[in-house]
């Protein structure tokens, strides 16, 4: 018996998800009340009993999450944030100790990776092993929210109210990582980098060694653009372009080629709205006007780190 698995934490979500989609519902000033409760709610019932349902259930669920993200029906709660002057007055009653919260999330995280693992008591298992560094996470994630609950002297409806509010900010680009990678993992499965090797194979002389490595690199800049992750893009790129180009035929190293290939697919996720974790969540969490103003400060970086990458693999990769 394990006391702490990784489904107690998606059940605590999903009944927090479910919390946020309930207080949507009662609002009777929100727009798109029913559409927005619906997402939330949808999505809670995934996370709650995700794992119980059969995958053409969930596989419908996530559908209708983005027919109603797609129809604009999910939007965020009229109701606006805390009074600024009274953040600013708690702000420096509490001072210093409201980092505590925070930092206690990536102590506990830390520590609990290492030392929980393997305990017992009685027979029965504390924490489930293979994924001890997660649950670690959402230990500390609970902590943090119970020490900042009580050194604000909040009551608890307060972490689903305001937890609630950010959340609604950050809509529907909350669930965008997931089906990214998701999207990543059915192109890898489904032979699309095969294809791709076809294709560059009869549209470029990757017989020139840095024709290879320019092919590679634009293509996990390409890729990750459009999937938003680099993690996703490598193994469609490294299949169809890196092994068979730069590796087999011209004899690259593939330490070299791998590591400055995923150095140059993050030069797309600096572009990409696709990439909203950090290209667009930030934005909508401090409210700033914009969701592109990022994405344009990041653009000359990105250029210039895609072409030192470029120059780099290519002194290195074939000689290495």
């Amino acid at each position: 018996m394990t006391l702490l698995t990784l489904e107690t934490f998606f059940r605590i979500t999903g009944l927090f998800l479910l919390g946020v989609a309930w207080r949507i519902a009662r609002d009777r000033t929100h727009a798109t009340r029913w559409g927005s409760a619906a997402f939330w709610a949808v999505l809670a019932v995934i996370f709650g009993a995700g794992k119980s349902l059969p995958s053409e259930v969930v596989g419908g669920l996530v559908v209708l999450l983005v027919i109603l993200a797609a129809v604009r029906q999910v939007a965020p709660s009229p109701v606006t944030g805390p009074d600024p002057v009274q953040l600013e007055r708690e702000s420096n009653r509490l001072g210093n100790r409201l980092l505590g919260p925070v930092l206690l999330v990536p102590a506990v995280a830390v520590i609990g990776g290492f030392a929980l693992a393997g305990w017992q008591v009685g027979g029965v298992t504390l924490v489930e092993a293979k994924p001890v560094s997660q649950i670690a996470l959402g230990l500390g994630c609970v902590a943090a929210v119970a020490w900042a609950l009580r050194l604000t002297r909040e009551r608890p409806v307060a972490a689903l109210d305001e937890g609630g509010r950010l959340l609604q900010l950050i809509s529907w680009t909350v669930i965008l990582p997931q089906m990214l990678a998701a999207l990543g993992g059915i192109f890898a499965r489904a032979g699309v980098g095969e294809v791709i090797a076809q294709l560059v194979a009869a549209a470029l002389p990757v017989q020139f060694p840095l024709v290879a490595v320019l092919a590679y690199c634009a293509g996990m800049v390409v890729f990750t653009v459009l999937l938003g992750n680099a993690f996703a893009a490598f193994p469609i790129m490294t299949l169809g372009i890196g092994l068979p180009f730069i590796v087999q035929a011209h004899h690259g190293n593939p330490a070299i080629m791998g590591t400055l290939g995923m150095l140059a697919g993050y030069c797309g996720t600096l572009v990409t709205p696709m990439a909203a974790n950090f290209n667009i969540v930030p934005m909508r969490l401090l409210e700033l006007p914009g969701d592109f103003a990022v994405i344009r400060a990041q653009a000359p970086f990105a250029i210039a780190i895609w072409i030192f990458n470029v120059a780099v693999m290519y002194a290195c990769v074939y000689r290495f």
